[in-house]
């Protein structure tokens, strides 16, 4: 088995490189996908992929559906008058149209296929609320996306979004997604107003306004990409290459520290730390951080339609790795990156776990679809759901430089393993993956316009 040298090891573990350039990130502010501080963020880390001496630097920019933030509000008009408008209280949801909606709040609970039935008959005009929790009894995580479009297609008139985390954070995320912008109206309420509204609507009655301000035009987003190792074909060599990936936005009410300030650093860090073991390497690593992850992995699409992914090896995308140093491997079936990860996290002694399932959700889905061997390599906490993520408490106090340089350790291991002769993953065929994805994720991805393979169904 090939291992790092006991100096990069070192390095790796005495480094400030990645913290320092987390710092940076999170001082932007505001980075969302279009907008000026995604620009920044971009070359905050061009600036880091130069000083780590990579070859290749460059910017790309490609267009998306951009979306600006406005002020919203929620107005409960009966059983008790009050205005909800603090940003602690209510935030619009991205990829939502500006509008207005008056109608009595209908609580469909988790938000479950089940739970938006039972309440059909009552959905038609109302304002239908869903939990950001998934209940126990789910066999996978429900995304707030079909919930948005349950509530849609069931004729709600606007939808409201509630955190199940404690502390007045309104939780956001994409709704939109490949139907830019939605159908109706929605936002992100905190955990103590959606009890509000829970306890109100169970009492017999609770009527609300949503109040939505925001624009919906074209913007620009970047990838920022850098090399190491081998010359690749568009170089003039021949080696194939694995690509170790993160995206750069985050979503404009906070830091985005850990999603994905981080995963980002991680991607400099693991560059600077394989130049000084280059001429190890059989295949050439190419580092990419995306823009646009947070509004439909556009970034990652962008970017696996523009390489051949014929000469791609593997892909190692990080995505909120640094709230512990404990790794959660995202395997999309794909068993040698699994084994890959373990044995790394057995010779550092430090702990891991993997999954199996073909996800849909990071940057990794862009290339698993198309049968390419790819993980979403994250950190595991105490913390249920997102934790802190897509809330105002994505923020870098959260966060541990000790647990930054131990990820960065782990991941460098792994693609300098990765980059050996030494190392083989199969991929599949875009029918192979078809056919094993979960019946779920299927019924998530046509439900959100996602699915990729009509095609294949013709």
């Amino acid at each position: 088995m090939v291992h790092l040298p006991d100096a990069v090891v070192g390095d790796a573990q005495t480094s400030a490189f990645a913290w320092e350039r987390l710092e940076e990130l999170v001082d932007v502010g505001n980075r969302m996908a279009g907008q000026q501080g995604e620009a920044e963020g971009a070359e905050i880390i061009r600036d880091a992929f130069e000083d780590a001496g990579l070859r290749g630097v460059g910017i790309e920019e490609f267009e998306i559906p951009g979306w600006w933030r406005g002020e919203s509000s929620l107005t409960v008009e009966s059983p008790a008058e009050r205005v909800h408008e603090g940003s602690h209280q209510v935030i619009a949801l991205p990829g939502t149209p500006a509008g207005t909606a008056t109608a009595p709040v209908v609580d469909v609970g988790d938000g479950t296929y089940e739970e938006f039935e039972a309440k059909s008959a009552e959905l038609e005009g109302a304002v239908a609320m869903a939990s950001s929790d998934t209940p126990d009894t789910a066999d996978r995580w429900l995304h707030r996306m079909e919930k948005y479009v349950n509530a849609a297609d069931h004729g709600a008139a606007a939808f409201v979004f509630r955190n199940h985390i404690e502390g007045a954070l309104p939780p956001t995320g994409e709704v939109g997604y490949n139907n830019r912008p939605g159908p109706i109206p929605a936002v992100g309420v905190s955990k103590e107003v959606g009890a509000r509204l829970e306890r109100y609507a169970a009492d017999g009655g609770c009527e609300v306004t949503v109040d939505v301000d925001c624009r919906n035009e074209p913007a620009t987003s970047r990838n920022v990409e850098a090399f190491v190792g081998p010359a690749g074909p568009d170089e003039g060599g021949n080696a194939d290459e694995v690509l170790v990936t993160a995206h750069v936005d985050a979503h404009d009410i906070a830091d985005g520290a850990n999603d994905n300030g981080a995963g980002s650093v991680l991607v400099a860090e693991v560059g600077r730390l394989l130049s000084q073991v280059e001429a190890d390497l059989d295949s050439r690593v190419r580092l990419v951080t995306f823009g646009s992850e947070e509004i439909g992995l556009r970034g990652a699409y962008h970017c696996a339609d523009s390489i051949n992914l014929g000469n791609v090896k593997c892909v190692i995308n990080l995505d909120g790795a640094c709230s512990s140093r404990n790794l959660r491997v995202g395997t999309n079936g794909f068993g040698a990156l699994g084994e890959l990860f373990r044995s790394v996290a057995e010779d550092f002694d430090a702990p891991i776990s993997t999954g199996s399932t073909i996800s849909p959700h990071g940057d990794q889905w862009a290339f698993v679809q198309e049968g390419v061997p790819a993980t979403m390599t994250a950190t595991t906490s105490d913390q249920s759901g997102r934790g802190w993520g897509h809330t105002h408490a994505d923020t870098l106090d959260k966060l541990d430089s000790r647990d930054l340089r131990d990820v960065a350790t782990l991941v460098t291991e792994a693609a300098y393993r990765a980059a050996r002769d030494g190392f083989e993953v199969e991929g599949r065929t875009r029918k192979e993956t078809r056919n094993a994805i979960d019946e779920g994720y299927v019924q998530e991805l046509k439900m959100g316009g996602r699915w990729p393979y009509n095609d294949l169904d013709a």
